[in-house]
């Protein structure tokens, strides 16, 4: 969802626009906050009930990783527009981060 800013010269259509942004960003909010509580929920049944933990390490990483992007994106903005610098250089430090942790796993396998 862009962040488009409405200039119309016409400070109440400007206020109105304003606060339906507003709302359509905290309704957002509210839901991913709601999907997130509910992964949770999910990662702490799923090591409840018993399961492998070649079955629970996975899955568990899987929920943090969805709730990263839910974070990332909605918590911190970063599907507005103007936010595509810090976005690369956050993403390129997770790329640098992955290589080298995948990096050091293989060389102790090894």
């Amino acid at each position: 969802m862009a962040n488009v800013q409405s200039n119309s010269g016409n400070p109440s259509v400007d206020y109105e626009y304003r606060r339906k942004k507003n709302a359509e960003d905290m309704r957002m909010q509210v839901v991913s906050f709601a999907l997130m509580i509910f992964l949770t929920l999910v990662a702490f049944v799923a090591v409840a009930g018993g399961f492998s933990k070649w079955f629970i390490v996975p899955f568990i990483l899987l929920l943090a990783v969805v709730q990263l992007i839910f974070q990332l994106y909605y918590f911190m903005h970063m599907s507005h527009k103007g936010h595509e610098a810090p976005a690369l250089f956050l993403y390129s430090g997770a790329l640098v981060a992955f290589i080298t942790v995948l990096t050091f796993m293989t060389i102790v396998w090894i």
